[in-house]
């Protein structure tokens, strides 16, 4: 149960050293069943866990974390966020105002000594989303004091450092339902998932069908090895969803590595660049159009290329968008 404000609670932490019990959620199964009427259960990442109110100064790493709060409406509850410069094009977005009410706390990854300084209560990130970097995790989270919520793209899925347990727009679609719950916006939760599903509806009956679907490689970087999008992560289902068939969607992980043989090999149609990072996606359309290995791979032959921003291809509420704008470049 939590006794304490967050601020005193992660003080506390740190000046003990020591996992408090007195701060944050609990593990659902334990207590003496007198849990106070205003408790709520949520599942993430196959564990329920229990808070005894909803958290009031939320921290968010990377940018399609926190635009799922935005999207919910949560900004007021928000400490603020981190991201780098590369949040993709925020003229256009629905969620330009809450970026303008809430706090960029930094560009450099979320550190625990971030959200001690923000007093947070709970920390909103995924493996490879800021959990796992600069020695955060939800462990050591919990030792100071402030909740955890990990996006359910990146949930571990047992086999290694993999991720990924459910199709990525499941994930996204149970992120905004646990969410809801938690800080009882489920009216809005529930629209916004009738809202996308009806999009991503009207998009998959004018998809090509059978054969006549495309193949798809999804770019996200390197040069000796590319980075790219396995099933759990969500380019594959929106390549899916907008009529095409990922090259790599036999890989049960979400982001990982491939070699060139096997783009090579697989002779995508088209390829979907992933618009971040120190390299510009001109620079990436450069390579790839000039890298001898791929000089008679079709989507390279005949210069299909398209490039969609980072926001739209991690988990996010810009997911239906993006599938939209594919579907429509391979209609």
């Amino acid at each position: 149960m939590r006794v304490l404000r967050p601020a005193a609670c992660a003080a506390a932490a740190l000046a003990l050293t020591a996992s408090l019990t007195g701060c944050g959620a609990r593990i659902a199964g334990g207590g003496d069943g007198k849990a106070a009427e205003n408790t709520v259960t949520i599942e993430n990442c196959g564990r329920k866990v229990t808070f005894d109110k909803a958290p009031e100064r939320v921290v968010t790493n990377d940018v399609g974390i926190t635009e799922i709060m935005f999207a919910l409406g949560l900004e007021d509850r928000m400490a603020g966020y981190v991201m780098p410069d590369d949040k993709g094009d925020l003229d256009h977005v629905p969620w330009k105002d809450a970026y303008k009410k809430t706090r960029w706390l930094s560009k450099q990854a979320i550190t625990k000594e971030m959200a001690v300084d923000a007093h947070a209560d709970l920390v909103f990130a995924g493996w490879g989303y800021g959990f796992g970097e600069n020695g955060i995790t939800p462990a050591a989270l919990k030792k100071l004091g402030i909740d955890a919520y990990v996006l359910t793209e990146s949930c571990r899925n047992g086999h290694g450092a993999a991720r990924g347990v459910m199709p990525p727009l499941d994930a996204l679609y149970t992120d905004l339902t646990q969410l809801g719950k938690l800080f009882g916006v489920e009216d809005r939760a529930r629209k916004l998932i009738a809202d996308f599903r009806s999009r991503v509806a009207d998009v998959r009956k004018k998809a090509p069908k059978g054969d006549a679907r495309p193949s798809v490689f999804l770019y996200d970087s390197g040069q000796d090895k590319p980075f790219t999008a396995g099933r759990y992560a969500a380019p594959d289902e929106i390549i899916t969803k907008a009529g095409g068939r990922s090259i790599t969607h036999d890989l049960a992980d979400s982001w990982t590595t491939v070699g060139w043989e096997t783009v090579v090999e697989r002779d995508p149609d088209v390829i979907v660049v992933n618009d971040y990072g120190d390299t510009t996606a001109e620079q990436k359309k450069r390579f790839l159009l000039h890298y001898k290995p791929l000089a008679n791979v079709s989507a390279v032959k005949h210069r299909r290329i398209i490039t969609l921003d980072y926001a739209d291809l991690v988990e996010s509420p810009r997911n239906p968008a993006a599938i939209e704008r594919l579907g429509a470049y391979l209609r």
